[in-house]
């Protein structure tokens, strides 16, 4: 069945600032025992829709297997940025790919601080920013507006402009607290893990990369000629939003630390933990730079840099001169989790939705226009798909306006836990049109 729903706040000039961090629990997403997260990396919606080189997901479109959101956008601009909006409604005044300050508890934390943790690509930042590493996220304080349109801090390259969320709308800094749905989650006595793919073997506290092998801690004297530039950065921290925060790093609770990072292989990994049918109720699934659509500048043929039609190395977010090995790298990675999650006895069980979603648009801007609406390729609107075992007609295709905020209220409601900062927000509304009703059998 085709459903259309209005488009909601499209002239709105910003989202509402939240009364206060966390309120009631946001109601329209029926209950769920999984949700199985799967985050893709760098694409705009335009880029991958009907993309022969994405056969696999647009099967699922196209066939109605999945519900489709396609008026979804990311807020923002780094991917960091954007993987903590997903799992704790704000940016907390990050707005960088910036590592981790592992385990400094001397340092202040950016929504305390005050100051913007961003890249200042422009170089002429309105506001004070570090661009050091990132202190742990804890305690309480403000974030960082995004603005609807951004000439200081991501852009680079011909363009003097880039668009967060649709290029009209922005996010005002409002009141936050430095929690995740993670640590929502075992508050309830509820379980979450974060897989990432190329995990190295070991801990994984300090590490901000690695190719499954070798990490940034790596002693490369005995490893002559290779060098730490060798290294094909496969995993990436920016990537595992929950390792920022001051009680995963911590570890002084084992079911809310690094104990739930795990990888994709091995004897506690996504592909194990699916066979048993030993899943948490949040699945955050993270492929390798490689296998997200990312892309990496040392990798392969298959996993260049997917930069497309461009101006000195800059998209202009149409699927002209994209890499078709790197989308169809994506694409068979897509189909081989969600194939696994359908073997799995958890996909029998209960009630359980696995999500698809890309972090954000691949850097496509203007190179004139400051302010105002930027074209669709250009906006920062992104593919969001929802697949459930349970009931209600699929094929949905939903118009209403949603982003990141959007996201993490729907996975609230499902799991019966309050909003979380800017989750709370009055315009954001959980996705109920693509999960299935709350009130459905």
């Amino acid at each position: 069945m085709l459903r259309n729903a209005a488009v909601l706040g499209l002239l709105a000039g910003a989202l509402a600032i939240p009364s206060f961090a966390q309120q009631e629990h946001p109601r329209g997403v029926p209950h769920l025992d999984h949700v199985f997260l799967i985050m893709m990396e760098n694409h705009g919606y335009q880029q991958v829709i009907d993309n022969p080189n994405e056969p696999y997901l647009n099967s699922l479109i196209n066939s109605g297997r999945v519900n489709l959101a396609t008026n979804y956008f990311a807020v923002g601009h780094p991917s960091l940025t954007n993987y903590l909006e997903v799992v704790g409604g704000s940016n907390f005044a990050i707005r960088s790919d910036n590592a981790p300050d592992w385990g400094n508890t001397a340092c202040t934390p950016n929504i305390s601080s005050g100051i913007v943790n961003a890249d200042d690509g422009g170089g002429n930042a309105p506001v004070k920013v570090d661009t050091g590493n990132i202190c742990p996220i804890w305690g309480s304080g403000t974030d960082a507006e995004t603005p609807a349109v951004d000439t200081w801090n991501e852009i680079a390259g011909p363009f003097v402009a880039l668009a967060d969320l649709d290029g009209v709308k922005s996010v005002h800094a409002a009141p936050t607290v430095g929690k995740t749905i993670g640590d929502q989650l075992d508050a309830n006595g509820l379980h979450w893990k974060s897989y990432q793919e190329s995990l190295p073997l070991g801990s994984v506290y300090g590490v901000n990369y690695s190719n499954g092998t070798a990490t940034n801690l790596t002693d490369f004297t005995t490893l002559a000629p290779l060098t730490s530039s060798s290294v094909v950065q496969l995993y990436a921290v920016k990537h595992n939003p929950f390792a920022y925060f001051r009680s995963v790093q911590d570890g002084d609770d084992p079911d809310n630390s690094l104990k739930n990072v795990v990888g994709f292989d091995g004897p506690r990994g996504l592909y194990a933990d699916l066979t048993r049918g030993d899943v948490p109720a949040l699945a955050f699934i993270a492929p390798n730079q490689c296998d997200d659509q990312h892309g990496r500048g040392n990798g392969d043929a298959f996993c260049a840099f997917d930069y497309g039609q461009n101006d000195s190395g800059y998209t202009y977010g149409t699927q002209v001169g994209l890499n078709p090995g790197l989308i169809q790298q994506g694409d068979v990675t897509i189909e081989r989790i969600v194939k696994a999650i359908h073997r799995s006895p958890a996909w029998g069980e209960g009630r359980s939705a696995i999500v698809i979603v890309w972090d954000e648009n691949d850097y496509s801007g203007s190179t004139t226009q400051l302010t105002g609406l930027f074209p669709s390729q250009n906006q920062n609107r992104v593919v969001l798909t929802v697949e459930t075992n349970f009931g209600h007609s699929p094929g949905v295709q939903s118009n209403t306006y949603y982003n990141s905020f959007s996201l993490l209220r729907s996975m609230e409601s499902a799991f019966g836990l309050p909003c979380l900062n800017h989750a709370c927000d009055a315009d954001v509304q959980a996705m109920s049109d693509l999960f299935g009703e709350e009130h459905h059998p």
